[in-house]
């Protein structure tokens, strides 16, 4: 093993845009570079920076990453999040075909369980249209049994030209309608039906004392085709009502299908999402024909600062102050298989491990506004697809599916409920599916800083200023225990006691006390 004195092999002019670029940014805008020179800190905005890398033909990235996230959280440093995790292979590396037989078989499975499922999709959409004819159909049923004497007479009449069109119509010439034109000679037959709504008003319209609308021919036909209309309207109301409820509990059943169908097919689309190879690409060091893997990983921890409560009880923070952390491990060599003593295969990696820590004194407004930056450069961003695939497929059905898959008795009690809150904040996933929730959109503060833009951050005042020197003595302490124990950990040289040059100390001292 041989240990670097300079920097690692991926040194380049064009600074990689990822998080510590944007944090970079961030700071030369607020403070620029002599505001940064002033709080000690160097040009991309850093506290401390240490980089440490070696080579070695038995290195394990794995052990490497897993020692420093322990160690982190044995010292109070249990929060590390993992910001970036990217790897390619060479084509011609074996490692690559492996990857990428891995992911073309998450990749098929997802998409079958897809196709299923966006056919139950297509039979919900068409179980939807079904229902509401039925409402509509219902309705008629429901006005023609109203009290109002209207709303009685338009229902009956919708009923019967219901009956006319698709019932009566099945008799061929028989056919009131047929019947009725001027060929047949029953031209008052099907005025007559739809006055009547009785026997007793066939045998009042035919008699002579009411003025004998129709004949005897007329009435005889009328007589039984009414008895038959009212028969219709009783058998066709309970079988539509049967079939509403069936075609509704189905939706319920195709509905959890889907939701079903989407858990099964997240965790395929999920994992080939995470095996595409990204992070490297017009790498030098990535030649097609070579065995060559690069791996990136990225580590990120903050911790908050504040003033001394015994001093300052009586002063409100603005904003809050942190302590940052990031610890970037870059590795180059290959990934090999090798019999283990169990005689089963596990991964072998010999090559060259980089190693930054960096550490960072951050109000909340300035990490925020990095954030914000990286988003806006599109890179890094860990995950693009939805992971809510039966959500997205059927939002534009969610006020149908809220209206169908609920009792007129929950329907009355939401809408009384949504009146009281007096509010549209409603997730559009949350009555299609129990499992994801409502979500609550959470209102962005001044304080969090997630409203601003790094030329409106303001500079710290006298207060802030000793939250600032409180965060720079506590980052770069942090920083360097983790960069010196992992050395005397794995033998390697490191200074001795305490008298190394971690970062400017006397600055930070002269910023805890106000500046």
């Amino acid at each position: 093993m041989s240990v670097k004195k300079e920097a690692s092999f991926l040194d380049d002019d064009e600074p990689a845009k990822d998080f510590r670029w944007a944090i970079g940014s961030v700071m030369n805008t607020v403070h620029g570079s002599r505001g940064l020179s002033g709080m000690g800190m160097d040009s991309k905005g850093r506290v401390s920076s240490h980089t440490l890398s070696f080579e070695s033909q038995q290195n394990q990235l794995e052990t490497i990453y897993y020692w420093l996230l322990d160690f982190a959280a044995q010292i109070g440093w249990g929060n590390m999040k993992k910001i970036v995790d990217n790897f390619m292979a060479s084509p011609g590396s074996g490692n690559f075909t492996e990857m990428g037989m891995k992911a073309t078989k998450l990749q098929e499975e997802g998409m079958k369980i897809l196709g299923g499922m966006n056919q139950i999709v297509k039979s919900v959409l068409n179980l939807i249209y079904d229902l509401k004819e039925f409402e509509l159909r219902l309705a008629h049923y429901d006005d023609a049994k109203s009290d109002d004497k209207q709303k009685k007479e338009e229902g009956i009449l919708a009923l019967k030209q219901i009956w006319l069109d698709n019932v009566d119509i099945k008799k061929g010439r028989g056919a009131i309608h047929q019947m009725s034109t001027m060929e047949m000679g029953f031209s008052t037959l099907r005025e007559a039906f739809m006055m009547a709504n009785s026997q007793e008003d066939i045998k009042k319209m035919n008699a002579d004392e009411e003025g004998g609308l129709i004949n005897d021919s007329v009435m005889r036909i009328l007589v039984p085709r009414l008895s038959e209309f009212l028969k219709w309207v009783d058998y066709s109301e309970k079988e539509l009502r049967k079939r509403f409820s069936i075609e509704r509990n189905y939706l319920k059943s195709q509905v959890e299908t889907v939701k079903l169908y989407s858990q099964w097919m997240k965790p395929y689309l999920v994992a080939a999402e995470k095996l595409r190879q990204k992070g490297f690409d017009n790498h030098a060091a990535l030649v097609n024909a070579f065995s060559t893997t690069m791996f990136e990983l990225q580590l990120f921890g903050k911790k908050s600062v504040g003033l001394d409560p015994d001093r300052f009880a009586k002063h409100k923070v603005k904003r809050g102050y942190n302590k940052v952390v990031m610890i970037t491990m870059v590795y180059r060599g290959h990934v090999s298989q090798r019999v283990t003593q169990k005689g089963d295969y596990g991964f072998g990696m010999g090559g060259v491990v980089d190693v930054s820590f960096d550490s960072y004194a951050l109000n909340n407004e300035e990490l925020a506004a990095a954030k914000e930056l990286l988003e806006k450069e599109d890179l890094e961003k860990s995950m693009e697809f939805s992971m809510d695939v039966a959500g997205d497929a059927l939002e534009e059905m969610k006020e149908d599916l809220e209206y169908f898959l609920k009792s007129p008795e929950e329907r009355e009690a939401l809408e009384k409920k949504e009146t009281k809150k007096n509010t549209n904040d409603i997730n559009p996933f949350a009555a299609l599916f129990g499992m994801f929730g409502q979500k609550k959109t959470k209102k962005k503060s001044k304080a969090e800083g997630e409203v601003l833009v790094p030329e409106k951050i303001k500079k710290d005042d006298f207060y802030e200023k000793m939250m600032r020197g409180d965060a720079i003595d506590g980052a770069a302490g942090t920083l360097y225990t983790l960069y010196d124990i992992y050395k005397k950990a794995h033998g390697m040289a490191s200074a001795p006691g305490l008298g190394f040059d971690n970062y400017d100390a006397d600055v930070a001292e002269d910023l805890k006390e106000g500046g």
